[in-house]
């Protein structure tokens, strides 16, 4: 294996060991589930959801940064945004920038898994894996096809009385937590 596969390789079990690691059983794999989100690119239609995908390749840096690889960057730029980098990034942004509560502690999975589980698509184990179904409910949500409530997109606001479909990323993320808090 070449160096720029090696860096490729530790970056995705970076990114899975952020969203999993202590959440989730040792015994239980995702490993599917994140290969096909990080495989996808994240395609947007709202123009400001850009800076989303913008929030999705720094990830790139916070890992070539705490890897101490200079190289990791350069190797790892030459792809656009993934759906995981940006569901990720959007997690980290939301409890670094937002949510940030000690009393609480670091909730940047909670926020992941519950934009997974709103997708339809957080009990996809590596043993139940329907690569089919995840591929329908990840596209779903990239083309804005579900429910004008959020209901199958990442954020779903109960008695949401403006189209979500229609409405930037980060702006569904405050409404929703605006509805929680």
């Amino acid at each position: 294996m070449n160096y720029q596969d090696q860096v490729r390789n530790r970056y995705f079990e970076w990114l899975y060991n952020y969203a999993c690691k202590g959440r989730i059983n040792e015994h239980i794999s995702f490993r599917k589930l994140f290969a096909n989100l990080h495989d996808t690119q994240f395609d947007f239609y709202i123009r400001n959801d850009v800076n989303r995908a913008m929030d999705g390749v720094n990830l790139r840096y916070r890992f070539a940064t705490v890897v101490r690889d200079d190289e990791a960057f350069d190797i790892l730029s030459d792809y656009p945004c993934s759906v995981l980098e940006m569901m990720l990034a959007l997690a980290i942004r939301t409890e670094e920038q937002i949510m940030d509560d000690p009393q609480y502690g670091d909730r940047t999975q909670q926020w992941f898994w519950g934009m997974l589980s709103n997708i339809g698509i957080s009990s996809m184990s590596d043993d139940v894996y329907d690569e089919q179904y995840v591929n329908e409910r990840i596209y779903r949500l990239l083309e804005r096809r579900y429910e004008p409530n959020g209901k199958g997109g990442l954020f779903y606001i109960r008695d949401c009385d403006t189209d979500l479909r229609d409405v930037e990323i980060w702006t569904q993320l405050c409404w929703y937590l605006n509805t929680i808090s």
